[in-house]
C-alpha cells in the first residue's frame, strides 16, 4: 500500500469554534485549504491537535467530510475511549474519501493492556482496509506500541505502513531501531515540533506532523525542507536547520505540554486568526504570564526569522 500522504509537512488541524462554543466548520475548512496552499502536503483531523475528547463523533465526521468535500487531503485521528466510536470514525473515514489513519491507542478502560490495544488497532485497522494508517505512539495516551505488537499487526493488516512518534528523541530513536528500519516500506513520521532535526537526520523521518506550522507555516516548511536536504548530507542545510529549530525552541516545545491547543489557538489569534479565540470549554484559557510570554516568544522568533531569512531564507535551494 502507497504512503505518500505521509511523507510531507502534515499540520495537526485545531477546531475553531463559534461564539455558542460549537466548531466552526467553516473557518476550519478554510484554514485547511490555506495551509494546503502554503505548501503543506496534508493535514490531520482529529487528533489531540483538534480537542477530539471534546467533540462527539457526529461532529468529528461532519469536519472530516466537510475538509474531503473541500479537496484538502485529511488523514483522520481515530482517539477514542470505546472501540465501537473509533471503528465507526475509520470506516466513516474511508467511506467519505480520506487519505489516511492516524491509530491511536484505547484510552482509559483497558488502556494499559497489550491485549486490549492489539483488538483495539485491528479494529480500526479493519475498518478501512483501503487507507494507509500509522500508529500514534504517545506517552499522554498511557501505552507504548512496541516492535512486536506492531509488526503482528501488520502481518495481518497491509494498510499499516507507519509509525508516528510523539514521545520525543529517545523513543523516536527506539521507533527507528526496532520499527520503521527494518524495510523501507515502513514510514516514520514526526510526531513532536521539538525532534524534527533529530527525526530526520538520526532516525530517517520522511514526514512531520505540526502544531506550530499551524502559526508559522512558511517557517516551518522552511525547516521541513532543510532536514530534508540535511539528511541527505547537505553540510549547509544541517547548520542552517539546527538554528532555525534553536530559534523555534520556546514556541514548539508548546507542543509537548497539556496546553498546546491553547498555546497555538493564541498564537493564531496573534497571526490574525479570531476564529480561534475560543476554546470549547470557557475555563480553557492561558493565564495573562501564559499570553504575555507566547507573545513575547513569537515577537522574537519573527524579529529574528526576518533577519536571519535575509541570508538562508532560500529554502528552495536545498530542496530535496
Amino acid at each position: 500500500m502507497k504512503s505518500a500522504i505521509f511523507a510531507g509537512c502534515i499540520p495537526a488541524l485545531m477546531t475553531p469554534c463559534k461564539a455558542d462554543r460549537t466548531p466552526d466548520f467553516d473557518a476550519l475548512v478554510r484554514k485547511g485549504k490555506e495551509l494546503i496552499a502554503h505548501g503543506m502536503s496534508a493535514v490531520v483531523y482529529c487528533g489531540s491537535m483538534g480537542d477530539w475528547p471534546l467533540l462527539n463523533d457526529a461532529q468529528r465526521m461532519e469536519g472530516v467530510e466537510r475538509l474531503v468535500k473541500a479537496g484538502v487531503p485529511v488523514i483522520v485521528g481515530t482517539g477514542a475511549v470505546n472501540t465501537a466510536s473509533a471503528v465507526a470514525l475509520s470506516a466513516h473515514a474511508q467511506k467519505v474519501g480520506a487519505q489516511g489513519l492516524m491509530v491511536i491507542p484505547r484510552v482509559l478502560s483497558r488502556g494499559s493492556s497489550v491485549a486490549a490495544q492489539r483488538e483495539h488497532f485491528k479494529a480500526i485497522l479493519a475498518a478501512a482496509p483501503d487507507l494507509p494508517a500509522v500508529i500514534y505512539n504517545s506517552p499522554h495516551y498511557g501505552f507504548a506500541t512496541r516492535a512486536d505488537l506492531f509488526f503482528a499487526l501488520r502481518a495481518e493488516h497491509p494498510n499499516l505502513i507507519g509509525f508516528k512518534e510523539f514521545g520525543g528523541p529517545a523513543d523516536m530513536t527506539y521507533a527507528a531501531e526496532h520499527i520503521t528500519s527494518r524495510d523501507d516500506t515502513v514510514t516514520l513520521m514526526v510526531g513532536v515540533d521539538t525532534a524534527v532535526f533529530h527525526g530526520f537526520i538520526y532516525c530517517g523521518a520522511t514526514g512531520a506532523i505540526t502544531g506550530i506550522g499551524n502559526a508559522l507555516p512558511k517557517e516551518v516548511l522552511h525547516l521541513f525542507t532543510l532536514c530534508k536536504a540535511a539528511a541527505k548530507g547537505d553540510v549547509e542545510a544541517r547548520a542552517r536547520a539546527l538554528e532555525l529549530e534553536s530559534a523555534l525552541k520556546v514556541l514548539s516545545s508548546f507542543d509537548e505540554g497539556v496546553d498546546l491547543v491553547l498555546y497555538y489557538k493564541h498564537l493564531m489569534v496573534l497571526k490574525g486568526d479570531a476564529e480561534y479565540t475560543l476554546h470549547f470549554n470557557e475555563s480553557d484559557v492561558l493565564s495573562d504570564s501564559q499570553r504575555n510570554y507566547a507573545g513575547s516568544q513569537l515577537a522574537l522568533f519573527e524579529t529574528w526569522y526576518a533577519e536571519w531569512s535575509k541570508q538562508f531564507g532560500d529554502a528552495k535551494k536545498n530542496a530535496a
